[in-house]
């Protein structure tokens, strides 16, 4: 209260605090802050509760009558928010799953904070990372690329370029126009805080993420070459 009433006392030019703050919106600033904290910590709650419902991926797997994975692939839809795993056609697991930020488009330039969509491959596994863990995909991919050169955004030098690395470095490399270092990856730093969030918050630059113990689950089965289709 002392702060208040130092508070009062400011004036502001030909404003005095003292004729908008007095006790009564002093006592509802801090019900409603406290309201705002109570309301977070309910949300994170909630969403622990949720995660906790999940089941592991080996008990997905004995569910499903499999011993072990031989033949994965990896389902992402963007509408639904989710990345499956799948042997062979058969369903194992899903995960929740965040996004670029204009999640309403495919991605088709640099810096344009989409999601690519088409067939991939994962092309490198990076455990060294920001955000914990990095399985990069090839793109832009050689469907990408032609799409490009179609466009005029490319020049056939550049095409071939693409293409060489579609089919020689498994990788390819950032490009000027269509961008590049998509993959699937953790969050990191803010991890316990995302992945208890009861909603998708979608905030990479175009990548795919998953909290950090689903990556875990995620690095035990795929391998360089593990097929990505993005919806």
């Amino acid at each position: 209260m002392k702060k208040i009433s130092e508070l009062k006392t400011l004036e502001l030019g030909p404003i005095k605090v003292s004729d908008y703050l007095n006790s009564v919106v002093a006592r509802n600033i801090i019900y409603m802050t406290l309201a705002i904290i109570l309301f977070f910590f309910g949300v994170i709650i909630y969403g622990i509760v949720l995660n906790l419902r999940q089941v592991s991926l080996s008990e997905a797997m004995e569910q499903n009558g499999l011993g072990d994975l031989k033949n994965v692939s990896l389902v992402v839809d963007r509408k639904t928010y989710t990345l499956s795993i799948y042997e062979d056609e058969i369903l194992v697991k899903s995960y929740r799953a965040s996004f670029g930020r204009m999640i309403n488009r495919p991605k088709i330039k640099a810096g344009d904070g989409a999601t690519p969509v088409g067939e991939y491959r994962i092309c490198s596994i990076d455990t060294a990372v920001t955000y914990y863990k990095f399985f990069k995909i090839n793109y832009p991919s050689l469907n990408d690329a032609v799409e490009a050169l179609k466009k005029g955004w490319i020049s056939q030098r550049e095409f071939n370029d693409i293409k060489f690395q579609y089919y020689y470095e498994n990788c390819t490399q950032f490009h000027r126009i269509l961008g590049g270092n998509i993959g699937i990856h953790g969050i990191g730093r803010f991890n316990y805080i995302l992945k208890n969030l009861p909603f998708v918050f979608n905030w990479t630059d175009g990548s795919i993420s998953l909290c950090d113990e689903d990556i875990d689950e995620l690095y035990s089965i795929i391998k360089v070459g593990t097929k990505v289709v993005i919806k």
